[in-house]
């Protein structure tokens, strides 16, 4: 390997560089594009919280109000207020609103859920790709937004019509490590701080990578005194813009106490954290190892406010969800789990972040002096994500996004031998090998492809209980139903009340004026805890659940797993195998709606 900076100066990254940058990004947005230009045109979205997410915009844009977090349509018995921030709908109401008046408004969302993903992804990569900038040179600056969309866990996060606030929670983290980069200017904590604390109001998934940033700016103040004001500022804009986007957002004080999103007793932590860090930093210099006493005193203090403040929190947010929930939906949502309960499709992608570590690691030990404390701080990072991304499959993104820094310099490093080889083989192998570390999903998309064309596996049916059922995913296979279409025919029913799976419940609410027992969030755990066990028991007793909640239809998907998980675990006698075996009580009358056939719906008799 060449040393990272060749012998020369490296250049300070400026506003010149951004039209390159915006070239490089608008090649890739091309890209995503075309790739996915399929789904698009079949309106199918990565995810039910996406089609959850824009009922919530088309809520606020419809006159709801903007303290106003509850989801009106889902459980007739009780309120249900998301945990979702309204940061994230920001931008996408805007795109809306502005457009509906010239495009109407179907055409104005389709915009929106296009360009707004897109656009974030902008965002993440015009901080990032300064970084690589005074890193590495202009050119891996330039690789390193490309190289983005090679990246199979960070590019899924910014793909059009993923408008879930996990895009927009990486752009953030992105802000936070362009600040923690910036060793020269003041600005950069503040600019973490305010960063992180967006991202904490967006999820508070991110409260791990706030800790992160705060034990690097901590290291700088035990290795040089000097610095120590990075962290009381980092801490101090957190506080601070916590404390101005929790009121402009959610108002004060909530009814009600959560753990799943920030709430007063967060922010009373950030305060202390806060005034007691800055006391320090104030205060005569003391010794390293006096200052880590201090600063582990503060942070205690801080969690023992806290834990007064709102002891249930002290444990996870999902520690006191409901069991059932938890077996049947909460252990399911796949990417939440840690790495070795995923498939072994993700394989590829932890190998190109291994090979990204193992570059980072390898140019920060041959790095020059002036480098080596920037490149041993992005190093310490790297290895933080990683090490959260194998707990949480999804924080993978987090590790992806610093991953493209030391990959495009490995990209621009196979070019450089490519035009400098003279003999073919050489060419060959490096051509090869780049290809496999940047696009490291091209052999399973290949052997998906050659299996496709193999005479397709028996699916499963309502033959449900045995050992062959048993063998089978829990995870949401590709379905014939075709939801949003089929979805939007029940507008021809009578508006009412829809009983349904979890994950049909979204595209019921986008696409109707029904309302749904529950979806797949979890504020909703007691509508949910009724839905599922409904499908597990005999269909008398489901009877009487759906009348309790006034059900005018029932409808379901027979080819997607969640009801063949209910299915298989509740026994051929339970509502969930009575209806995909096509045997729904006489209460249940069945209505054609044009719909394909595994898009069934009935009508629920008094």
């Amino acid at each position: 390997m060449r040393s990272p900076s060749a012998g020369t100066s490296l250049p300070r990254p400026s506003f010149a560089d951004m039209p390159h940058i915006v070239r490089m990004w608008a090649l890739l947005a091309l890209i995503l594009l075309l790739v996915s230009a399929g789904r698009i045109a079949h309106w199918q979205f990565p995810d039910p919280d996406d089609i959850l997410r824009l009922v919530q915009v088309r809520d606020l844009l419809g006159g709801q109000g903007w303290f106003d977090l509850d989801q009106h349509r889902i459980d007739p018995l009780r309120e249900v207020p998301m945990h979702w921030s309204r940061l994230v709908d920001i931008p996408l109401a805007l795109v809306i609103g502005a457009l509906t008046p010239l495009v109407g408004q179907s055409a104005a969302e389709g915009v929106a859920l296009i360009a707004v993903p897109l656009l974030t992804l902008l965002v993440a990569m015009a901080f990032v790709a300064p970084v690589a900038i005074r890193l590495f040179g202009r050119e891996t600056g330039g690789w390193a937004v490309l190289v983005a969309g090679m990246m199979p866990l960070l590019s899924y996060q910014f793909q059009p019509l993923r408008i879930d606030h996990h895009g927009w929670q990486i752009a953030c983290f992105a802000a936070a490590f362009w600040g923690l980069s910036q060793r020269d200017n003041p600005r950069g904590p503040i600019v973490a701080g305010l960063a992180m604390a967006s991202g904490l109001m967006i999820s508070i998934e991110g409260l791990p990578l706030a800790a992160l940033v705060g034990a690097i700016l901590a290291l700088r103040w035990l290795r040089d005194p000097s610095t120590r004001l990075g962290l009381t500022h980092y801490l101090q804009a957190l506080a601070g813009g916590l404390i101005v986007l929790y009121l402009a957002t959610r108002g004060w004080p909530q009814a009600a106490q959560y753990c799943d999103a920030i709430t007063p007793a967060h922010l009373g932590f950030f305060v202390v954290v806060a005034l007691g860090t800055s006391a320090l930093g104030h205060a005569r210099p003391l010794p390293p190892i006096a200052v880590l006493g201090a600063l582990g005193a503060i942070g205690a203090g801080g969690v023992a406010l806290f834990g007064a403040a709102s002891p249930a929190c002290l444990t996870t947010p999902f520690g006191s969800l409901d069991p059932l929930v938890h077996d049947y939906w909460y252990v399911n949502v796949i990417e939440g789990r840690p790495v070795w309960d995923q498939t072994a499709t993700i394989i590829p992608a932890l190998l190109q972040l291994a090979l990204a570590f193992a570059v980072a690691v390898r140019l920060w030990l041959r790095a020059p002096l002036p480098q080596r404390a920037q490149l041993g701080e992005f190093v310490l990072l790297f290895a933080g994500t990683l090490a959260l991304g194998l707990l949480v499959s999804r924080s993978l993104a987090f590790a992806s996004l610093l991953a493209t820094v030391p990959l495009a310099w490995l990209l621009g490093e196979a070019l450089h031998r490519l035009r400098t080889a003279r003999k073919p083989t050489p060419k060959i192998a490096v051509g090869v090998a780049t290809l496999l570390a940047l696009l490291p999903m091209a052999p399973v998309a290949l052997a998906e492809n050659l299996a496709s064309s193999a005479p397709p596996a028996p699916r499963l049916t309502a033959q449900v209980g045995g050992e062959a059922a048993g063998t089978q995913a829990a995870g949401i296979v590709e379905s014939s139903c075709d939801l949003q279409a089929s979805s939007a025919r029940l507008n021809a029913l009578p508006k009412g009340t829809v009983f349904a799976p979890l994950d049909i419940g979204p595209s019921v609410l986008l696409e109707t004026g029904h309302s749904v027992i529950a979806t797949g969030h979890h504020r909703a755990e007691a509508a949910m805890h009724d839905v599922i066990g409904a499908f597990l028991v005999e269909p008398e007793v489901s009877r009487t659940i759906l009348r309790s909640y006034g059900a005018d239809y029932l409808v379901l998907c027979d080819d997607l797993a969640e009801p063949d998980l209910y299915a298989r675990r509740g026994g051929s006698h339970s509502f969930a195998a009575r209806l995909l075996a096509d045997d729904a009580p006489d209460w249940l009358e069945k209505v054609e709606t044009g719909a394909p056939a595994s898009f069934r719906v009935w009508r629920v008799r008094d």
